[in-house]
């Protein structure tokens, strides 16, 4: 049987969260040498990416701090390609923004980038999120929104929404730092993410189902999320990393949500999940990591 060539190296900030690790599974399976970021490699809560198929011979983890440039630098030395996940995701209130959520978002991301320029990373692929796109209140009201539009930064910070702002903050002045530094910087937008969990640890996504199946609330918060598969995010950012002609930054949302839209995308190829199965294999996985009991 012919040997499957390896695909270069690449970084996954983030690995042990919840994108990050569907991020490392699935570059782990088209045989890409990883390079992942965490906290404390030796933690049991990341011991779930070794246990990943190739994880114990191709996935290597590194002890990174966003904050910390000296300790990405490492990390990120030698690869072709960064996939940068991490991120903060505040509670509802925060004490001090500017420190807890709007730097580590912004100065990360700039750190990030500033260690793969000397890294000569090929192209750096971006998490944000749609955060950054629908929260402005002078775009044409019943147009769709397309990548052309940006969440209004003033309007964020009057009515305190700190993690749509630090979003915004972070995905623009990514794509400035690459079009000013040389950089091959494309960012993907996507929509509230959900489905099956990787990590043992709960995320905030999760925790919005696991509270509707444990503690049985008879009446939940009235509204509209529009849901895309953490699998089919994981997906997307393979796809814009692999195709030469992906550039700028990509919408990913599913088709029937007439806010925004995810067509640029979908014409590269993406594609996504029926809702039955997102919400379905989530819930088979919060059983396995026994969560529900």
């Amino acid at each position: 049987m012919a040997t499957v060539a390896r695909k270069g190296k690449v970084c996954v900030t983030g690995a042990g969260g919840f994108i990050g690790s569907w991020v490392v599974k699935l570059l782990l399976s088209r045989d890409y040498i990883v390079h992942g970021t965490v906290r404390e490699p030796g933690d049991a809560k990341y011991a779930h990416l070794r246990k990943l198929e190739k994880g114990t011979e191709n996935l290597e983890l590194f002890k990174a701090d966003l904050l910390d440039y000296e300790s990405l630098r490492s990390a990120i030395a030698g690869c072709e390609g960064v996939f940068h996940v991490a991120s903060p995701v505040p509670s509802t209130t925060s004490s001090n923004p500017e420190t807890e959520v709007i730097e580590p978002a912004v100065k990360g991301t700039l750190n990030v980038l500033e260690a793969c320029l000397e890294a000569k990373v090929k192209r750096v692929v971006v998490v944000s999120s749609v955060a950054a796109v629908v929260f402005n209140p002078s775009w044409p009201q019943g147009q769709v929104m397309d990548e052309s539009c940006w969440s209004d930064k003033e309007y964020c910070k009057a009515t305190k929404n700190w993690y749509f702002l630090s979003k915004t903050e972070a995905e623009s002045e990514a794509l400035e730092f690459g079009k000013r530094r040389g950089l091959d910087v494309v960012t993907v937008c996507p929509s509230f993410v959900m489905g099956p969990i990787l990590q043992p640890t709960v995320n905030a996504s999760t925790l919005v189902i696991l509270k509707l199946l444990k503690e049985g609330y008879e009446s939940v918060e009235n509204r509209v999320r529009t849901i895309v598969d953490v699998r089919d995010v994981g997906e997307a950012l393979l796809l814009v990393y692999e195709k030469g002609e992906a550039e700028g930054r990509f919408i990913e949302v599913k088709k029937d949500w007439g806010i925004a839209s995810s067509e640029r995308l979908q014409r590269l190829g993406w594609r996504y999940r029926a809702l039955e199965d997102t919400l379905g294999d989530a819930v088979h996985s919060f059983k396995d990591a026994a969560l529900l009991h």
